[in-house]
């Protein structure tokens, strides 16, 4: 088993900072490349490392943490030859406003490239990334004014800041406990349930993947800048490797229509006089997402709430619901990670197969506070997720999420059933949606499944070592 260079590692990957209740994510210009390297180089060492997190430290208790992360742009406008970018994969080049991801991706109508407000081509570039956390709010923006002022002295200029926060329990603003089901990295230290232990190289590049092989790693192919700080490539080309103990960051700024979303069950599931009927709204809900709000999972409580609060991610599907009788085959949970139901394969090579696609999720949320319900549902403004997610490979991993398993409506049996959180898409009369829930001897649709999620903004970044950081400082 390989063993992490947690110490090159910007902690982000490795640890959710659920302690950090408060953050703000800065998009910021490079205007002269001299000048952004030497802040580059200033911050180097106060980037929030794997080894420096409290979870691992028992008696060190930091009140913030610090990451970055680049475009393939922002790299260009730092000074990396051409010939250095292009090693780079071609997701991350190319970025997420293409007419070819548009399509794949689902970004159409509202969602559309063209109506975001950063991550577009129309939009001011974006060249870096700050990310800026504390354990509350005043200590996070005390934080960030003092960074603030450094990168302002040296001419950086500032796009957009997205501020988030984390809601009690853990709950996203649709009202469900989040972050549960998440891949652990062998060599990390941290344990999980044996099933989603997977292979650092999913995740963080210079490690083996479960294809046993090296992933993709933007090696230097042009010497500049003090290349002696890289490691040299793991696969042995005699190449400087820049991407050691680095990885993609996909960002995604999600408004959540929590209004539409509980209408939406509620008028499913309303009692014969028109009435609300809470309990059967949360339950259409929670099989839609395949957990219940306080996160037990559908598959072992498959008929009511249990009424707490549940970290419990030990739940496959072969042995226990390999006909979607309890966890509908089109919710959320079973379509982004199928664990042991991959298709028609055995438990164990679906296994094998999920977790050549799993990615690690980070997750931020923006707007008022408010945990939705059948009966709370109307925040006073917009309210959405800014979705982070780190893979070593893009296209097989989260863009085959997203396509293939998110926004396809077929799978199994059912031809009309996207993915009902992310994956459906806006109604319209040519549009046939639905949500399917299994059962005998006739399985029950809900028709007219809508889109709840809208795309803002969005970006494919580099989140690099440690080591890298400084190097970049030097190109």
């Amino acid at each position: 088993m390989e063993v992490l260079e947690l110490n090159d590692i910007q902690a982000y990957v490795i640890h959710d900072y659920d302690k950090m209740i408060f953050s703000r994510h800065v998009l910021l210009r490079v205007n002269d490349k001299e000048s952004a390297k030497k802040w580059i180089a200033g911050i180097a060492c106060d980037i929030t490392h794997a080894i420096a997190h409290p979870e691992t430290e028992e008696n060190h208790h930091p009140q913030t943490a610090l990451n970055i992360a680049f475009t393939a742009t922002g790299l260009e406008a730092l000074g990396l030859h051409d010939d250095n970018i292009k090693a780079f994969s071609r997701e991350f080049r190319e970025g997420m406003d293409t007419p070819h991801r548009r399509r794949m991706l689902g970004d159409s109508g509202n969602s559309s490239p063209d109506t975001w407000s950063w991550g577009n081509a129309t939009q001011e570039p974006v060249h870096i990334l700050l990310m800026v956390f504390g354990i509350n709010e005043e200590v996070c923006l005390n934080y960030f004014e003092k960074l603030q002022s450094e990168y302002l002295a040296l001419g950086l200029s500032e796009g957009l800041k997205l501020d988030g926060q984390t809601l009690e329990n853990n709950k996203e603003h649709f009202g469900f406990r989040d972050g549960i089901s998440q891949p652990v990295m062998y060599g990390s230290g941290i344990q999980g349930p044996k099933n989603d232990m997977v292979q650092p190289g999913e995740f963080i590049m210079g490690y083996q993947n479960e294809y046993k092989v090296y992933p993709q790693s933007p090696l230097i192919m042009h010497e500049q800048g003090e290349i002696n700080l890289l490691p040299a490539d793991a696969a042995q080309t005699g190449k400087k490797d820049l991407g050691k103990n680095g990885t993609y960051l996909v960002i995604r700024q999600m408004d959540q229509d929590v209004d539409a979303f509980w209408s939406f069950m509620n008028e499913n599931t309303k009692n014969e006089d028109g009435s609300v009927n809470a309990l059967e709204s949360t339950k259409l809900a929670s099989k839609m997402l395949g957990r219940w709000p306080g996160g037990a999972s559908v598959t072992k409580f498959p008929d009511r709430d249990p009424g707490f609060i549940s970290n419990d991610n030990d739940c496959g599907y072969a042995k226990n619901d390999a006909e979607g009788m309890k966890c509908p085959f089109g919710s959320h949970l079973r379509r982004a990670n199928p664990r042991d139901s991959f298709e028609d394969n055995g438990a164990k090579l679906s296994v094998t197969l999920s977790n050549r696609h799993r990615i690690i999720r980070r997750a931020r949320l923006y707007g008022e506070p408010i945990i939705g319900s059948p009966t709370n549902h109307k925040p006073s403004g917009p309210v959405g997720i800014l979705f982070n997610c780190f893979n070593a490979d893009i296209s097989r991993q989260y863009e085959f999420v997203q396509f293939t398993w998110a926004n396809s409506p077929k799978v199994k049996e059912l031809y009309n059933d996207p993915d009902p959180f992310i994956g459906a898409q806006e109604s319209s009369a040519e549009l046939q949606q639905n949500f399917t829930i299994q059962s005998k001897p006739v399985s029950k649709t809900i028709t007219g499944l809508q889109r709840f999620v809208t795309i803002r903004g969005g970006s494919y970044f580099f989140f690099p070592s440690i080591t890298a950081i400084r190097y970049i400082s030097t190109i």
